[in-house]
């Protein structure tokens, strides 16, 4: 099975978790393709075609990023509007995500118990994983990994990496 790891992160250098992520998923690139949308798209200007195309090639996609203000990174928005387009993810003819198999990785800067008292990250990433499903998507379960501004510990943080590691490879 080919797996795309989508990445979006403005800062990837200053990140922890997100970093840390890329840096053990770095090591199976013979299994995994990595592909950070920041970095390919630095004017925000993006290839619809070549991102179809590279969505098409693959059976499972993941998309990782940090959650900002409860939400996805504005870039990755903008992304799934141009990308999954009438007519090509959905409508008439629509059925080129069809069976695919998406999941979300993401980071969060409040800690877990702050998720649990509002709402909790599958609630909140809910019109994501809903548009994929209207595409005809299989969405797996979530990985996250709350606190990142909390100064977690270095162990915590690689166990979590490898732990992610291991579910995309498995």
């Amino acid at each position: 099975m080919r797996k795309l790891v989508i990445v979006t992160h403005p800062n990837i250098e200053n990140s922890t978790i997100n970093k840390t992520w890329l840096n053990e998923l770095s090591n199976h690139e013979d299994q995994l393709n990595i592909h950070h949308l920041d970095k390919v798209y630095p004017d925000g200007k993006i290839d619809i075609k070549k991102e179809q195309e590279l969505l098409e090639a693959h059976d499972e996609i993941i998309f990782q990023f940090p959650v900002f203000w409860f939400n996805i990174p504005a870039f990755l928005k903008k992304w799934l509007d141009e990308v999954l387009a009438y007519g090509w993810a959905f409508g008439p003819n629509g059925d080129k995500m069809q069976g695919k198999k998406v999941r979300i990785a993401a980071s969060t800067g409040g800690t877990k118990e702050t998720y649990e008292k509002g709402m909790s990250i599958n609630h909140l990433l809910s019109n994501v994983t809903t548009s994929f499903q209207f595409c005809g998507c299989e969405v797996l379960p979530i990985h996250v990994f709350h606190g990142a501004n909390f100064s977690p510990a270095p162990e915590s943080i690689e166990k979590n990496a490898q732990e992610y590691c291991k579910l995309l490879l498995a």
